[in-house]
This record gives C-alpha cells, sequence and structure tokens, in this order.
C-alpha cells in the first residue's frame, strides 16, 4: 500500500442563506494576499459528510443527472468516493485578507465543509480548446456561466 498522506484545513466553507464564502483559518490569511486581483478561483475541499469507511470503498455510482446511468466514481463528480476530495471553480465577489473571507456567488459545498487550499484560475493551466465529454452530459452548457440556468430548469435532488 501507499504512505499515508495527513492533510491539515486551511480554513472551511459557508454556504447558507447568508450566502457563500470561505473562512480562511488566520494562519493561513496572508496566502490571500493577490487572490483579488484573479475573477475566478479553485476552491479544494474535503466532502467530509462521505469520509466514511464503506463510502470510500464506493467504485461505481447512480448518476443523479443521467437516470438509470452508473458509472465509476473517476467518471463523475460524486462525492462518494476513494477520498472524497472536491473541487469547484467558483468566481470571486470579494477578498477580505484581513479577516480571511473570500465571498463567492456560490459552492457546491456544504456548510462546514474543511477548506484544503485555494488556487487562482489560470486559462493557459485550466481550461482547454479541444474537448469532449460522455455522452451523458452532451447537452450540458459549456459554459460555468451558463450552468446556473440549465440546472435551475434541470433540478435534480443530490441528497446528502
Amino acid at each position: 500500500m501507499s504512505k499515508q498522506i495527513n492533510l491539515d484545513p486551511i480554513g472551511k466553507v459557508h454556504a447558507g442563506e447568508e450566502g457563500f464564502s470561505l473562512e480562511i483559518f488566520e494562519p493561513f490569511r496572508d496566502a490571500l494576499n493577490g487572490l483579488e486581483q484573479f475573477s475566478h478561483v479553485l476552491v479544494f475541499w474535503w466532502a467530509d459528510r462521505c469520509d466514511q469507511a464503506a463510502l470510500r470503498k464506493t467504485t461505481l455510482v447512480d448518476l443523479p443527472y443521467a437516470p438509470g446511468l452508473r458509472k465509476g466514481v473517476f467518471a463523475c463528480r460524486s462525492e462518494r468516493r476513494p477520498n472524497p476530495l472536491a473541487l469547484t471553480t467558483s468566481y470571486v465577489l470579494q477578498v477580505d485578507v484581513e479577516k480571511g473571507l473570500v465571498i463567492l456567488p456560490w459552492i457546491d459545498a456544504l456548510d462546514g465543509s474543511p477548506l484544503l487550499d485555494l488556487k487562482p484560475f489560470i486559462p493557459s493551466s485550466d481550461r482547454v480548446r479541444d474537448f469532449h465529454v460522455a455522452p451523458w452530459m452532451a447537452d450540458w452548457p459549456e459554459w460555468m456561466e451558463e450552468a446556473a440556468a440549465y440546472f435551475q430548469e434541470h433540478a435534480v435532488d443530490f441528497g446528502e
């Protein structure tokens, strides 16, 4: 087996009726310096409610957005996986280094989810011109800015 890896949270996600934000713990707040100059951030968070021995053995899941299809967790964004590491790309509304807050318009993490890392969105590193997706996602919008309307129209209860 491989060497054990230890991850320490740098903060936590706040997601609720009052809005969406990332709270950065005090020792890491200086690391926010300069993030406000980027439009988007890659948010790495831990799906802690799925961090259970049984769920970590999950390799196949029923796709909630493609009824009747069962696919491998490496072919979807399910939180039920060997390591419940999640990634969300989000628009940055505001960064407050002193308070350790990054304000977002939305994030698909649950309130209190541990925050592991932030990286600025850099087009030359984080997007590709020529791509394809699986057929079950063929009707999904190509751009993040169009996704909210699409998913509201095609609402799926992903559960917790």
